[in-house]
C-alpha cells in the first residue's frame, strides 16, 4: 500500500507542479508580466478563489487564461479528489487491518506473547517466527508495530503493564511469555500481572540489574536473564574455549540451519514407556545425538547411559538433522 501512495502522491504534486509553471510561464511571456505576478495569477486561477486580476488581460491573454481554467481547476479537482480518496483507503485499512488482527489474535491458542519490541523482543521474535510457533507482539509504540507487522508478525499496540490488554492479548490462553521491556520495574509489573491472571503461564524475562534478578523470580518469573552477566561470560568462554562456543553457535542458531537442539517430551501413548535409551535409539532409526534426558521430577541426567530408563513426561534433550528430530518426535509422541 505504501509505495502505491508515494506514486499517487508524486503524481499529483507533479500534475500541480506542471500546471503551475506552464501558467507562470505563459502569462509571463504573453502578458510581459513578473515572474512573481505570473505566478500568483496562476495560483488564484487554478484554485478558484475568485480574487480580481492582477492587471487587465490583453484577448490572447483571456484565451490563454481560458485554457489554464479548464485544465488547472480540473487539476486542481482531481488533486483534492485523490487525496480524499487516500484518505479514505487509509481509513479502511485501518479498520479492516485492526478487525483482522482482533479475529486472529482471538484464534490463538497456546501461544506466546512478546511484551516490547526492542532488541530483545526483535530477536526473541525473529526465533519465533523461525520456529514456525505462533506468538503475538505487544508494544506501546506505533512505529515498532508497524515494523512487526511489516516483517510479517502478528502485533498489537497495546500497554502489557495493563491487566485489560493482556486479556486482549489472549494471556489466559497462551502458553509462555516474554517481558522484554527496557525497565525492570516494568517487567516486574508484567509478570505479576501476567501470573495473577493465569498462574500456569510459563514467564521469561531479563534483567538490567543484577540486584532485580531476585525479586523478578519472587515476583514468578521463572526463567530471569541478565544480559550482562551471560556476555561477559560469553565473551570470556571465546577466548577460554572457543571451539566450545563455536559449537554452541552451531548447535542453537541459524549458522546451520539443518542442524538444531531440540527437547522432545515423552508420551503416554510411545511404545518406549520405561524402555532404555539405548533400545530406544536402535529402533526409532532417528540419526540424533542424546544429550541430556529431564525427568519429570525435574532431575536432569547429562550424557545418560544406555541403560537409562525412559518415564511418561520426560524430556529428552537432543541434537539432530530437522528430520531425524521430527522422526524422533513422531516416534516419541505416537498413540
Amino acid at each position: 500500500m505504501r509505495p502505491r501512495l508515494i506514486r499517487r502522491a508524486l503524481l499529483i504534486a507533479g500534475i500541480l507542479s506542471i500546471t503551475l509553471c506552464v501558467g507562470t510561464i505563459g502569462f509571463s511571456l504573453i502578458e510581459g508580466w513578473s515572474l512573481f505576478d505570473a505566478f500568483y495569477m496562476t495560483l488564484v486561477t487554478i484554485s478558484t478563489v475568485g480574487y480580481q486580476e492582477m492587471h487587465p488581460l490583453s484577448p490572447a491573454g483571456r484565451v490563454f487564461n481560458s485554457f489554464l481554467i479548464f485544465f488547472g481547476v480540473s487539476a486542481m479537482f482531481f488533486g483534492v479528489g485523490a487525496v480524499t480518496q487516500t484518505i479514505i483507503e487509509l481509513e479502511l485499512q485501518d479498520r479492516s487491518g485492526k478487525k483482522r488482527r482482533k479475529r486472529l489474535i482471538s484464534e490463538l491458542r497456546d501461544h506466546f506473547i512478546v511484551c516490547g519490541f526492542g532488541r530483545v523482543g526483535r530477536n526473541a521474535s525473529s526465533e519465533f517466527q523461525r520456529a514456525n510457533v505462533p506468538f503475538l507482539i505487544v508494544d506501546r509504540n506505533e512505529e515498532r508495530v508497524r515494523r512487526a507487522s511489516e516483517a510479517g508478525m502478528l502485533a498489537v499496540v497495546a500497554d502489557a503493564t495493563d491487566d485489560d490488554d493482556l486479556r486482549e492479548a489472549g494471556v489466559l490462553r497462551a502458553r509462555g511469555l516474554i517481558a522484554a521491556l527496557p525497565s525492570d520495574a516494568e517487567n516486574l509489573f508484567i509478570i505479576l500481572s501476567a501470573k495473577t491472571l493465569n498462574p500456569k503461564l510459563l514467564v521469561v524475562t531479563r534483567a538490567s540489574e543484577e540486584q532485580a534478578e531476585a525479586k523478578l523470580r519472587r515476583a514468578g518469573a521463572d526463567t530471569v536473564f541478565a544480559p550482562y552477566t551471560l556476555a561477559g561470560r560469553r565473551l570470556a568462554n571465546s577466548l577460554l574455549r572457543p571451539h566450545v562456543v563455536e559449537f554452541l553457535d552451531f548447535a542453537t542458531s541459524a549458522v546451520a540451519p539443518e542442524i538444531m537442539m531440540e527437547q522432545v517430551c515423552v508420551g503416554p501413548g510411545t511404545r518406549f514407556v520405561s524402555k532404555t535409551v539405548g533400545a530406544m535409539l536402535s529402533s526409532s532409526g532417528a540419526n540424533i545425538i542424546l544429550l541430556a534426558i529431564r525427568h519429570s521430577n525435574g532431575e536432569m541426567i547429562f550424557n545418560p547411559p544406555a541403560d537409562a530408563l525412559i518415564s511418561i513426561g520426560d524430556f529428552l534433550i537432543v541434537l539432530g538433522e530437522r528430520p531425524g528430530l521430527k522422526k524422533l518426535e513422531q516416534v516419541l509422541t505416537a498413540g
